[in-house]
């Protein structure tokens, strides 16, 4: 574990860091999470990198602590924007056509798409639901991105 430590603590770090902004937090949650991680190595499967594994984790732990001190939540003048009212109708439209697309998006585009989009599953679940690799799910994921892509040009829409 000490090696894993030594080759990963700086990436935990740095994604701990992206997540709170708080360089004395960040350091917390990465102690936390090697000690979930030092917990939980009977459930890593190796299905995806030890970095990502690492990296879910201390997104865990970082919902967890804010779950537990949500008064410590500051909002900044960056983190409130209030966009125009003209702002809020384009977005409307754009995103009335996205669903469009998607809607009309032949099969098996239109699952994936929706699977991954709307039911936040990962290319491995989709697979698994779709009886199907996850590499599968990645390409045609991809692939219908595109055709949507490809269609709201056509026909001279926007995206979000």
């Amino acid at each position: 574990m000490e090696e894993i430590y030594r080759q990963y603590a700086q990436t935990v770090y740095r994604y701990s860091l992206s997540l709170t902004r708080d360089p004395d937090l960040a350091d917390e949650l990465t102690q936390e999470t090697f000690a979930q991680a030092i917990e939980s190595i009977h459930r890593f499967d190796g299905t995806c990198r030890l970095s990502t594994w690492l990296c879910a984790i201390a997104k865990n732990q970082y919902h967890a602590y804010c779950r537990k001190h949500p008064e410590t939540l500051e909002l900044t003048e960056q983190d409130i924007t209030v966009p125009s009212p003209e702002r809020c109708a384009e977005a409307a439209d754009a995103r009335i056509s996205l669903l469009r697309r998607l809607h009309s998006c032949p099969e098996p585009y239109r699952e994936t798409l929706y699977l991954r989009l709307f039911g936040n599953l990962s290319f491995r679940e989709i697979g698994v639901i779709l009886g199907k690799t996850e590499n599968w799910a990645r390409v045609t994921f991809y692939r219908g991105k595109e055709y949507v892509k490809k269609e709201m040009r056509m026909h001279g829409e926007t995206t979000l």
